[in-house]
């Protein structure tokens, strides 16, 4: 891998550099300290990983990290995070460029997991098996635009007018009916009838009706039956909320939207279930698992990398770059509960929130309407 570190000594002191001097031929690695130098190498060649310190002599590292996605949208982009600001996280607009976060002060062991499991994503993003078999397939579901529609609008304005919301949702008939027959629905309805779409944006609260309009969008592929693709949307809706409630105000809308794509990659044809069909060594089997192949059309769709990590990582969640629990344990938890399948709590034990599990599944069994004693 080419990887470029932009920072001074202050976040890449000394024996952190020697460290990256010594990472071997197998990583070629650039170091240089303001953001017009990282510009003027990025032109220069493809890289494939940056590295930005959040402090710059020369631009912030949100508009590096922009520009740097302009030019080579390709290069895998990795933001440093000042840990001593507490558990703060980061910037709205930096969670939307960056693929990955890296604490500082950096740990030469923490990077290393870090540059390890970003070149294992690399590879599962570009597998040549899995671009065949995605290849061979003839027409690929299309992105979600009203939902990608929405996101922009929101970006745009933090207040947005419900009715200007809701316009854009009316502008398609058949995703409108199915938002008001979802917000109708057992764990969305509060009791009282939503009867149009200004009312559900105001009762609803943008972040739900979002995920409501991309299962809208994504679950109307034609691949799968009315029944089984009803089914499919219940329990994502399920998960998304779990996920959410799993997660700091400031990732739940991640975790959300995680957990609610999941199980995209069901609905692309020649794909293997992994849950039914796990691999098995030796086999001709040749069709890539539905996480993966999930994640590689979230990635055609340009959704950001925390989402595209956890529906490729959500069924083994210990191959997730990170070693706290964030969107990728998040988005396992709650679809295991939901599907009524084993926890990895070996995971969840090295991210030191095994105690939680309880709670979790007390939040599950609720929003699925168990008693404890069917639970």
């Amino acid at each position: 891998m080419r990887i470029l570190f932009v920072g001074d000594e202050a976040s890449l002191p000394a024996e952190l550099s020697e460290f990256i001097a010594d990472l071997g031929e197998e990583w070629h690695t650039t170091t240089v300290v303001d953001g017009h130098a990282a510009m003027a190498a990025v032109a220069a060649s493809s890289l494939d990983a940056v590295i930005v310190s959040p402090y710059l002599p020369d631009m912030d590292a949100t508009t590096l990290l922009g520009q740097i996605r302009t030019l080579r949208p390709e290069t895998i982009r990795v933001a440093l995070i000042d840990a001593q600001q507490g558990n703060r996280p980061p910037p709205a607009r930096l969670i939307g460029i960056a693929h990955r976060f890296l604490p500082l002060p950096l740990a030469p062991e923490v990077l290393l997991e870090a540059l390890s499991s970003l070149e294992e994503l690399r590879e599962l993003l570009d597998s040549p098996r899995l671009r065949d078999a995605i290849g061979r397939i003839e027409k690929l579901p299309s992105p979600p635009h009203l939902y990608m529609s929405l996101t922009r609008a929101l970006e745009r304005d933090d207040d947005a007018d419900s009715n200007e919301v809701a316009k854009l949702v009316a502008a398609d008939p058949a995703i409108a009916a199915k938002v008001l027959q979802l917000s109708n629905s057992a764990f969305f309805s509060s009791g009282r009838t939503i009867s149009d779409l200004r009312t559900a944006v105001t009762r609803l609260g943008l972040s739900t009706l979002r995920d409501l309009v991309l299962a809208s969008e994504v679950f109307s592929a034609s691949t799968l039956s009315a029944a089984e693709r009803n089914a499919l949307q219940q329990r994502a809706l399920l998960a998304s909320r779990l996920a959410a409630r799993l997660l700091p105000a400031s990732s739940a809308e991640l975790g959300s939207t995680a957990a609610l794509l999941a199980d995209i990659g069901l609905l692309l044809p020649g794909v293997r279930n992994e849950r039914t069909e796990p691999a098995a060594a030796g086999t001709d089997d040749v069709r890539p698992g539905h996480a993966e192949a999930g994640a590689y059309l979230l990635g055609l769709w340009g959704l950001p990398m925390p989402i595209v990590e956890a529906v490729g990582f959500h069924l083994q969640p210990q191959r997730s770059n990170t070693r706290s629990f964030w969107v990728t344990g998040a988005v396992h938890v709650a679809l295991a509960l939901v599907n009524g399948e084993a926890v990895d709590e070996d995971y969840l034990q090295r991210a030191n929130v095994l105690h939680k599990l309880p709670e979790w599944r007390e939040h599950a069994n609720a929003l699925m309407g168990l008693s404890p004693a069917e639970a």
